[in-house]
């Protein structure tokens, strides 16, 4: 029997370069392996629990599919849909909800910053993100979920409730692990944290063209390019990271010996990272502009997805009610 994969991004627009490399990246490795069952969302719930757009919000969604398929992921072998359009995971959510306490949902370090980040946006929404996002995961059993690094207090919920949920009603929930990719942390590029959409100036999008990504990249702080250390933190550390994850191992370690002897010359430096990012995302641009053209098919993959979706969740759930004791009728 296959084993489930389950991950899903949120909305925001064009994916970027972190989505690319910390998720799609893994998304694709695995829909590969003729060993798991891949179902991949637009996570269009979870952007409600703090502002957003809601003019865009479907647009935005829609947008995210495009990207996904754009970049390789083949409804043939993967499940594509909306996390909306199978409202068994809030059913699931609710239930699952009555193992986990407020004060864990309060603990957690993501909900703390989120708080800094919208002091007026401290909802019941907010505080369960991480209940909706265990239901997300074990509405399938799924065993693997492709995420970032900074998921992982996230995943430590999810393992809590199926194992709580296991235990008190006799059920069987994998505990869901982490599935690593090369790039799971891309870092912003204004040198602090991880690339983000909700920072300015922070990201690549996989939309940018050459001109876009050269004027982004040039705004990359940095130092006089040589010195008795090479940088861990900022900008320099930033561009050696993106320098790794597009021109490889060696190009990196070579820029460092640089750094440590003769200097590097950034703007050398940045035109070439450019040219490269550039040369990776344009046949995903290409594949979304003929994708958007395709009139009813990206639609038609999203309700799909949703149908083949909804037949895995509803058994699950109807599992879990009658394990729970609800009214059930066989």
């Amino acid at each position: 029997m296959k084993r489930r994969v389950f991950s899903g991004s949120r909305p925001t627009g064009r994916l970027h370069l972190g989505n690319y490399l910390g998720g799609v990246r893994g998304y694709l490795e695995l829909q590969e392996n003729p060993d798991y069952e891949t179902i991949y969302m637009v996570m269009d719930l979870h952007a409600i629990t703090t502002p957003y757009d809601k003019e865009n919000l479907a647009k935005y969604t829609k947008q995210v599919v495009i990207d996904y398929l754009a970049c390789g992921l083949d409804p043939e072998k993967s499940i594509i849909t909306v996390q909306s359009l199978v409202p068994e995971h809030a059913y699931l959510a609710h239930l699952l909800s009555s193992a986990v306490t407020v004060a864990r949902m309060l603990h957690l370090p993501t909900y703390k910053e989120k708080i800094k980040q919208h002091p007026d946006g401290a909802t019941v929404a907010l505080l369960n993100y991480p209940v909706l996002m265990s239901a997300d995961i074990l509405a399938y059993k799924a065993e693997l979920v492709p995420v970032g690094v900074d998921q992982e207090p996230h995943l430590e919920v999810a393992r809590e409730i199926a194992r709580k949920m296991n235990d008190k009603y006799n059920l069987s929930f994998p505990e869901p692990k982490r599935f690593a990719t090369k790039g799971e942390y891309v870092p912003s590029l204004t040198g602090e944290g991880k690339m983000s959409k909700s920072v300015e100036g922070s990201y690549i999008s996989l939309g940018d063209s050459f001109s876009d990504i050269k004027t982004k990249l040039a705004k990359v702080p940095t130092d006089l390019g040589k010195g008795s250390a090479v940088p861990k933190e900022g900008g320099v550390a930033v561009l050696l990271q993106l320098v790794e994850l597009f021109l490889g191992k060696e190009e990196r370690f070579s820029y460092e010996k640089k750094y440590l002897g003769e200097g590097i010359r950034y703007q050398e430096l940045k035109t070439r990272l450019a040219e490269e990012i550039y040369e990776q995302i344009k046949p995903i641009q290409k594949r979304a502009f003929e994708l958007e053209s395709k009139k009813g098919f990206v639609d038609e993959v999203i309700y799909d997805g949703a149908k083949r979706a909804r037949k895995i969740v509803s058994s699950v759930l109807s599992e879990v009610k009658e394990k729970m004791g609800l009214y059930f009728k066989k």
